[in-house]
Order: structure tokens, then C-alpha cells, then sequence
């Protein structure tokens, strides 16, 4: 099995998990986080003070800043890694600068603490979203 950690867009978000659904990948975890990459300025502010709006200008600074964004981990059996990293470019990819990234990194083990069950049977695989 292998964890799939994204990080994407903030704006990008709902629409990846209706992608991921769409794939049969259901259970994710999503977390607010901050970071950049290489770029040095934040295209929006730079818009933003570009049409002379005094909050852009302020907000931009002299140096780098990191940016709002959203990080999924998501945990699937090894066949189901390509589906994921295919379905989370085709949503974020736009071709500007802060499109994301992904990492996917083996997992030892994981166990589901309500029955114990190991490895892949701990994971949510071919079965539909639980209604709560």
C-alpha cells in the first residue's frame, strides 16, 4: 500500500474530491497548510497591486511569502496509485506556477481500529461511501 500525499490549490478542492469519488477513492484526509514553491510573488497580489488596490501593495512585501493550500493524504493499495495521481493532475493542473505537488511514499502497515483489520482490508477499497 502506498500513502498519496497532494498538495493543491485551496480553490481546487471540492472539485478533487468529487474527481476522487468519481474514481472510487473515497477516504482522504485534508488538511489547511501553508508553503510555496519556487516562485518569489503571488500572482494575485501582484494583479491586485497591478490595478492599484492598496491592500495587494501592502500585502506583498520585499520577501518570499508562503501561501494557503490544501494537503491530501490519501491511502490506497498499490494498483489504485496511478488512478489517484492521474485524477488529482487532471483537476489541478492549470499550467501557472502553484499548481501542487505529489508525493507517494510506501506504508508499512495500517489497521482499522473498529474490526483490526490489516493491510489492505483496513483500507476503504471497493466499497462504497458509509452514510453517517
Amino acid at each position: 500500500m502506498k500513502e498519496v500525499i497532494a498538495i493543491i490549490r485551496i480553490n481546487k478542492m471540492n472539485e478533487t474530491k468529487r474527481a476522487l469519488a468519481d474514481a472510487g477513492i473515497y477516504s482522504l484526509t485534508a488538511r489547511k497548510v501553508t508553503g510555496r514553491g519556487r516562485g518569489k510573488i503571488n500572482t494575485l497580489l501582484l494583479k491586485g497591486a497591478e490595478n492599484g488596490y492598496e491592500e495587494a501593495i501592502n500585502q506583498l512585501g520585499s520577501g518570499p511569502r508562503l501561501f494557503p493550500k490544501r494537503m491530501l493524504t490519501i491511502v490506497v493499495p498499490d494498483a489504485k496509485v496511478p488512478t489517484v495521481v492521474k485524477t488529482v493532475i487532471e483537476v489541478n493542473k492549470t499550467g501557472s506556477p502553484g499548481d501542487g505537488k505529489i508525493f507517494v511514499q510506501p506504508l508499512l502497515d495500517a489497521v482499522r481500529i473498529r474490526t483490526a483489520e490489516k493491510g489492505d482490508k483496513a483500507l476503504d477499497e471497493n466499497n462504497e461511501p458509509v452514510k453517517t
